[in-house]
């Protein structure tokens, strides 16, 4: 779709000839027709004849009417998107005509700055746009999937392959030592949608217990995001913009045709969606089959000097089948995860009022073997309005969104991955579990199991703008966030074995509740003046913010049913627990600024401010100031470069400034007590749990950038050259305590500075822009770099065991893995300390760097008449875990990838593995410990993928439909790379990997 603002921007083009002539010549002629572009009808084109007043536009459908006199025979057609197109009529009544895209370079892109729009062209800051024609190309839930490979300087991984989940969002690094402190704003049509619910339940199921705020969105229902990066960028948002801010823009209605008055009934449009998707596990690893399982075992007990096999040792004592096999992955994980989308949305209006309505719905299974199922429902509706001078403006968006998740409690991909290899059928003939009497832990068990939630949220927002006095604008905008969560975790005794302990009835079943709830809302109004003289331009923006949170959260436990049928109703349980009810409350108040200026239209000055103020600090420092300058000179405008055909566009820009953070938590300076579990004459005491600490301020980040933007040939060619570097310090962290003060730390600010720099580049293209095939490829890489700066007292702290000065925060200390002694068979590991043995953490120093190098992507586009072909690679250099920092002691009643089978002995003094070991050996099982610590565990984890494809035709239509697109799409398809683990973008070894999708669907357009 469109950028909205070019339909805008057509329509006042269309305008400006609408003065239709009462005295028509008197010899006249109509001439009608249809304006299509690579095969599809072209909305909002303007049709006039040259030399003369009469006008039209083209319909939804692309088709025109046009009074045409016969003294003057050149018809001009006419779109802000596309190149303009003349037509010199001879004696035809129909006129259908094709017009070209436009090679639109950076000069033409609007963008969404926030509280401002700006063009391409002079933006000075560092701003990415993803748009909906990229979203649209993708078979995702999140739209954060749809950006990852196509935004430099943004790292996207998804946590989980689980639907519903979360992920992990770097905008530039990471600046804060706090995991938490690194997540960006995310604002929905200009309301913050506040961050992560805090699930308590989920941590088994979604790695650290992720649920992205995103997920409420429909894809289907956005019009772009654009992400902020800098500090020119990002320091209007002051305190909130420290990571970056995400901003998401949902799509508007259409204004009708030109001509249609107010009262006029305007033009309708329909379009509708559908697709089906399967989905399947994406898996690096080839397990052991039975006969290398088996030799790897009996070969361990050799190597332990155990000649009997322990009656426990099901697996080679002759209690399990050893002439089975099952590849339990596939039987765990095998299953193909399917999903169904249906979008619906109508729109239309007239000159000064349009709106729009739409339904998204959409329901996604898993690849487990039980059908557990997310689904959401999105409900959406936009109406804008002028006064028909335009000095008024009203916009008016408010959406509903429902999702409900149901999948097991646990995840059961390690397990997928352990078992022996001819371990017992899950099932027996009947359906019942199958727990071979008591000699087999089923992993089917868990299906019995659940974790489900349901999340609820209403968002509204509305925007006035009043044109007070010439150049004199008066801006209010509102919002309300409502999101109601509501989590269970049911663990009924069956999917234990019966024969154990805790198994025997639902008088050990187990049932979680919990449920929160969250209200806020943002008042800002604002006033700006713009005024343009002569060859100087002024945009002068101030505005205020209120904003107030609350949230009420609280938390049940059921322990012992009569009945599972009463699992779900906690107030029968035998022993219930009641957590704390616990209510809060974040105020936050600011005042901005913004000044732009620009002098003869190729030098520009951006000064942003904010002073802010949070309840999340004591009284003494509960506000800081935060701004930001930037420059830019567009020299390609300048006299000696102005009529250059080679260079159509050159631009220099710099910023500097400073954001924050107050992402703590609420009223967390003020100390707390817990009811103590002791009772005093029958009164229970209170137990301090924090310490007050009125005096921790905000975490600040100083934001350096240069950059340099080029359009070459027309801007067939364009590039982006950029270089970063962000500075944070006062990081707020736990300051260590003496165990004698009863407190293991208080939050407190330390002189900590953590540094994120590196280079950026874009380049795009249009190798082929005319005629029936047409080629965009552009292609982005990002170097970052992390490094802690500074960390007084580091030496001295627990944190000397995490950091290191000099490197990188995602740098882990591990143990210096040596190889194996061909002496004895065994791991050798260094000894930093020289007394003889290994020990942590005195041993435990060598360092490695767990993160990425570059990472970037590269997307085409083709188009061919109505066929368009579209393809993104993603590519990522990075060390990771690999599977050796899970994997068991291979020899103990686990299965091992084959890797394994690379065994060290004097016949293969290469080996990559110890003996094994039945994991009876105690010096062997420490070893082992020490190499899951190890420089063994971290290794190359780079990778190329094939992240989406698409392929759509545009099917010849007339009458009713306007549009029909059929297309597929594919996601996660291919994967090249040398890691040693299930998948090398995924960071959650032992959680379910992102899945392989394919897709099919039809757009329609009434």
């Amino acid at each position: 779709m469109k950028n909205s603002y070019y339909h805008i921007g057509g329509i006042f083009f269309g305008l400006m000839f609408t003065a239709v002539s009462i005295n028509i010549k008197a010899q006249t002629r109509t001439i009608s027709g249809t304006v299509t572009s690579s095969g599809k009808p072209l909305h909002g084109v303007v049709i006039s004849q040259e030399g003369s007043d009469q006008v039209t536009m083209t319909g939804n459908n692309g088709t025109y009417t046009l009074q045409v006199s016969a003294e003057n025979s050149i018809l001009l057609f006419r779109h802000p998107d596309y190149a303009e197109e003349k037509f010199r009529l001879t004696n035809q009544n129909v006129v259908n005509i094709s017009l070209e895209q436009k090679v639109k370079g950076i000069e033409e892109v609007i963008l969404n700055a926030g509280y401002y729009k700006v063009k391409d062209k002079e933006r000075t800051g560092s701003i990415a746009k993803v748009s909906a024609k990229d979203i649209e190309n993708q078979p995702v839930l999140n739209v954060l999937s749809a950006a990852q490979g196509r935004v430099a300087g943004v790292n996207i991984v998804q946590n989980s392959g689980m639907p519903g989940g979360g992920y992990d969002i770097q905008i530039r690094g990471k600046n804060s030592l706090r995991a938490l402190g690194n997540n960006p704003l995310y604002v929905v049509d200009g309301v913050p949608v506040g961050g992560e619910m805090a699930s308590q339940f989920s941590g088994a199921v979604l790695p650290a217990s992720s649920i992205n705020p995103l997920n409420s969105i429909n894809p289907a229902d956005i019009e772009s995001i654009e992400i902020l990066k800098d500090a020119d960028a990002t320091s209007i948002y002051g305190s909130r913009g420290a990571n970056g801010v995400v901003l998401v823009t949902t799509k508007k209605g259409k204004n009708g045709k030109v001509g249609a008055g107010a009262g006029g009934a305007g033009n309708l449009g329909l379009n509708a969606g559908t697709s089906y998707a399967v989905s399947s596990v994406i898996s690096n690893l080839t397990m052991m089959k039975t006969e290398d399982y088996l030799r790897m075992r009996r070969q361990a007990y050799q190597n332990d000097g155990i000649s009997a096999y322990p009656a426990n040792a099901y697996d080679v004592n002759g209690v399990w089948d050893q002439g089975r096999y099952t590849d339990w992955r596939k039987e765990l994980l095998g299953n193909t995860a399917d999903a169904f989308t249906a979008n619906f949305s109508l729109n239309g209006g007239n000159d000064r009022t349009s709106f729009l309505v739409g339904y998204g719905h959409n329901e996604q299974s898993t690849v487990f073997s039980k059908g557990f199922k997310y689904k959401a429902d999105n409900l959406a509706a936009n109406i804008s309005h002028s006064s028909e001078d335009k000095r008024f403006q009203l916009s008016v968006s408010s959406r509903f969104s429902l999702q409900k998740n149901n999948v097991l409690s646990e995840d059961i991909t390690r397990q997928a991955y352990l078992m022996v290899p001819y371990a017992p059928a899950l099932y027996l003939p009947d359906g019942s579990l199958n727990w071979e009497n008591n000699s087999f832990n089923n992993p089917a068990g868990l299906y019995n199991s659940s974790y489900s939630y349901e999340n609820k949220q209403f968002l509204t927002n509305i925007n006035v703008q009043y044109e007070l006095l010439k150049y004199w604008f008066l801006k209010f905008s509102g919002g309300l966030n409502y999101q109601s969560f509501d989590e269970r975790s049911l663990k009924p005794n069956t999917m234990y074995n019966p024969a154990s302990y805790q198994g025997q009835s639902s008088a050990s079943s187990q049932s979680y509740r919990s449920n929160q709830d969250r209200f806020s809302f943002i008042l800002e109004p604002q006033l700006s003046w713009q005024m343009k003289k002569g060859r100087h331009a002024l945009d002068v923006l101030v505005g205020t913010t209120f904003q107030r949170d609350t949230g009420n959260q609280g938390s049940m436990i059921g322990i012992g049913f009569e009945s599972n049928a009463f699992i779900e109703n906690i107030g029968a349980a035998r022993t219930r627990i009641i957590t704390d009810q616990i209510k809060t409350e974040y105020r936050y108040a600011a005042f901005f600024g913004r000044v732009n200026y620009q002098y003869a239209g190729r030098y520009i000055l951006n000064v942003t401010g904010r002073r802010d103020g949070s309840s999340r600090f004591g009284p003494s420092n509960k506000f800081a100031n935060f701004g930001a300058v930037g420059a830019a000179w567009i020299f390609s405008q300048e006299g000696f470069l102005k009529n250059k055909k080679w260079l159509s566009f050159g631009k220099l820009r710099s910023s500097y400034g400073t954001t924050g953070s107050d992402n703590i938590g609420d009223y967390g300076y003020l100390d707390t007590y817990d009811l103590s579990e002791y009772l005093y004459n029958n009164t229970a005491g209170l137990n301090p749990s924090r310490l007050y600490n009125p005096d921790y301020s905000w975490e600040k980040t100083t934001k350096l950038e240069a950059a340099l933007e080029l359009g070459f040939l027309k801007n067939r060619i364009n590039l982006i050259t950029a270089w970063y570097r962000n500075r944070s310090s006062s990081q707020l962290v736990g300051y260590q305590l003496p165990s004698i003060t009863g407190f293991p730390s208080v939050l407190a600010n330390l002189d900590a500075v953590v540094e994120n720099s590196g280079w950026e580049l874009e380049l795009s293209g249009r190798p082929f822009s005319g005629g029936a095939f047409q080629w965009e490829s552009n292609v982005n890489i990002s170097f970052p770099k992390n490094k802690l700066v500074a960390f007084p007292g580091l030496a001295g702290s627990t944190y000397a065991n995490t950091y290191v000065i000099g490197q990188p925060i995602t740098s882990v200390k591990v143990y210096q893995y040596e190889g194996i002694d061909p002496a004895t068979g065994l791991y050798r590991f260094k000894d930093f300390n020289g007394d003889g043995k290994i020990t942590a953490p005195d041993d435990r120093q060598a360092v490695e760097n767990i993160g990425v190098r570059y990472f970037g992507g590269w997307n085409n586009t083709l188009r061919y008449k109505n066929w368009n072909l579209s393809f993104l690679f993603q590519f990522v250099k990075q060390r990771n875990w690999n599977y050796n920092n899970i994997m068991p002691i291979p020899g103990t009643m686990n299965n091992q990838p084959q890797e394994v089978l690379d065994v060290w002995s004097a016949e293969n003094p290469g080996g990559s593995y110890m003996p094994y070991s039945s994991g009876s050996n105690g010096i062997r099982n420490q070893l082992h410990v020490f190499f899951m610590n190890s420089t063994a565990t971290v290794s190359d984890a780079s990778f190329i993928r094939l992240k989406n494809l698409e392929l759509g035709y545009q099917v010849p239509v007339k009458g009713t439909f306007k549009s029909v697109k059929v297309y597929f799409q594919g996601q996660n398809l291919l994967t090249f790379t040398r890691y040693f683990g299930p998948d090398p973008e995924f960071r959650n070894i032992g959680f379910l990997p992102p899945l392989k999708t394919y897709s099919m669907g039809v757009l329609i357009t009434l």
